[in-house]
């Protein structure tokens, strides 16, 4: 059983996490071709491609520019804890036990335009590059057609030894969407998360993202197994809707 996760736009790559394993990027050839593209875009050029502000657009030309394909500690850091946004905040990796970290290396998958998948542990240096970008490449008009069916075929490799292969998609539709459906041999099982609000149970996205990290966590901490698992997820005040779940779509609501 593997889970899918999106990456954050946040990031935070102080301090370094010498302490902590790593292991080295999958993708390096393809990031590095990606970021051979991007370099040669002004920082005017990728404002607009990526809708950002001119600083923003400055401070990520100049990443671009720094990027090596050459991963230590000195340039990277562990995915799982560079990234900083809402599923992170819920994940909270930085107090994971090792035991617990290296399950969700072993059952976790990061989706991501520039590094296509990551595993939690996997060095990475910083980038902004969503997967949604219309960034023409040789594959294509954006980086969907680029990846094609390359993630869909490594889930595959990982899930090869599972009798009953099962992805748990707990990413973005942007980001599942680079998952080639057609390519993919495994079941997909979606999580949903819900809260009360206004009269009627709602997806309100920033407590649906860190819904995500938690459930991830809940994975990890207990090293589940079986989709049926996923049931008992009840940490910050979740529980499972069982009338409004079905076998591939589990439903999980609050009343805060």
């Amino acid at each position: 059983m593997l889970f899918l996760l999106s990456p954050a736009k946040s990031l935070d790559f102080d301090p370094p996490a010498t302490e902590v394993p790593h292991t080295q990027p999958l993708f390096v050839p393809q990031a590095t071709e990606l970021i051979t593209i991007l370099k040669q875009k002004s920082p005017q050029e990728v404002a607009s491609l990526m809708h950002l502000s001119d600083s923003l657009a400055g401070l990520n030309v100049a990443r671009y520019q720094a990027w090596s394909p050459k991963f230590s500690g000195k340039n990277a850091k562990q995915a799982v804890l560079a990234f900083n946004g809402d599923v992170y905040d819920g994940l909270d990796a930085k107090t994971l036990g090792a035991n617990e970290l290296a399950w969700a290396q072993d059952h976790v998958c990061i989706l991501s335009g520039l590094y296509g998948v990551l595993r939690p542990l996997d060095y990475m240096q910083p980038y902004r590059l969503e997967m949604g970008t219309k960034l023409a490449n040789p594959g294509g008009k954006d980086l969907y057609q680029f990846w094609g069916s390359q993630i869909a075929d490594y889930l595959n490799t990982r899930l090869a030894a599972d009798k009953t292969p099962v992805v748990v998609n707990l990413a973005s539709q942007e980001y599942f969407k680079a998952v080639d459906q057609k390519a993919l041999k495994a079941r997909v099982v979606d999580c949903v998360f819900e809260d009360f609000k206004d009269g009627k149970y709602k997806i309100i996205s920033f407590y649906a993202k860190r819904a995500r990290g938690l459930m991830a966590r809940f994975a990890a901490s207990r090293h589940l197994s079986l989709p049926e698992q996923l049931k008992g997820f009840d940490l910050d005040g979740y529980a499972f809707a069982a009338s409004q779940s079905s076998a591939e779509r589990l439903v999980f609501r609050r009343q805060r």
